[in-house]
């Protein structure tokens, strides 16, 4: 395995060595890892990385519906009867944009498809992750709650608070001097987006883990509910960044594979990761979607534009 350390002086020496631009040089570090998976597992590769350790806040960092272009760009041509091992590294985002993904990739591999999760995928970075077959994950990697969030506001844990105020008040009418100014922060139809929310949610995880990940166990809707209810409950998981590690998720009958099991696959899935985070941290690079043949659709941010560019091929 390339550790972080060896792959920033590989990028060095390669950069002085070719004297080329720094992000060219990423760009040939990058692949040749990727290459390198591939020719080990014998199977498709494409790594979805986002910039959000580094670049946080920056708008088209997280999933989202142009996703789909740069996905469709590095699977035209593969042999997709090799299946599919999808390397996440995202914080999450929409969750139309995630349930239109998972379907293009199901289309394109079946049930085929593997996730692979390096450090993290949270929130519908994780529901992509449920999507697949199985879930290969070190002992540092983490998942997270899938419990949508509407303006930054968990919507279970509204449709929760507003089930509280009933309750309280119906059997103390005082109650209404102290739930009235919480209640009158949202407006009228604000409850029923987060009803919605919480159930479209639940039933896309739910319906894609019977589909894929379950669909050869003996009742996959029970075990999918399990799952479910563990994930998308603020109650439980306190937070929605909160990260879940392999043995919560092993505990909830979720088909994680342990990296450290293979030390090769290991090595060369963090060698993969280490080459990505360093393109992150030094590149104008935002988003990269790219193949282990070397295509690749990068999305970059500029200092003066707000609106993120996208590119296809070499970093710029």
């Amino acid at each position: 395995m390339a550790d972080w350390h060896e792959l920033l002086n590989e990028l060095n020496a390669e950069q002085q060595e070719h004297a080329m631009l720094a992000n060219t040089t990423m760009d040939r570090v990058r692949r040749k890892y990727l290459k390198a998976l591939a020719d080990l597992t014998g199977r498709n590769v494409i790594a979805y990385y986002s910039g959000f350790l580094t670049k946080g806040g920056v708008e088209g960092i997280d999933i989202n519906d142009d996703d789909i272009n740069s996905f469709m760009a590095c699977i035209h041509g593969m042999d997709r009867s090799k299946g599919l091992d999808l390397v996440l590294h995202t914080p999450g985002g929409g969750i139309a944009a995630t349930e239109s993904l998972t379907t293009y990739l199901q289309k394109m591999f079946g049930n085929d498809i593997r996730a692979i999760v390096p450090q993290i995928a949270m929130s519908a970075g994780t529901m992509l992750a449920l999507s697949c077959k199985s879930v290969l994950i070190g002992k540092h990697s983490s998942l997270g709650p899938i419990d949508p969030q509407i303006g930054g506001i968990p919507a279970d844990v509204v449709v929760t608070e507003f089930a509280r105020a009933y309750t309280e008040i119906k059997e103390d009418i005082t109650k209404a001097h102290v739930w009235g100014p919480i209640l009158n922060r949202y407006t009228p139809s604000f409850l029923t987006q987060c009803e919605y929310a919480v159930d479209w949610s639940k039933r896309f995880v739910r319906d894609s883990l019977v589909a894929n990940m379950f669909s050869a166990e003996q009742d996959p809707g029970a075990m999918a509910d399990q799952v479910v209810n563990a994930l998308s409950s603020a109650a439980v998981n306190k937070a929605h960044n909160k990260h879940i590690h392999f043995d919560k998720l092993a505990e909830l009958g979720i088909r994680v594979e342990a990296l450290e099991d293979d030390q090769a696959l290991q090595d060369a899935v963090m060698s993969v990761h280490h080459a990505f985070a360093h393109t992150m941290s030094s590149t104008t690079a935002l988003k990269v979607v790219e193949n282990h043949e070397g295509k690749a659709a990068v999305r970059h941010v500029q200092q003066q534009i707000p609106a993120p560019q996208i590119s296809f091929g070499a970093l710029q």
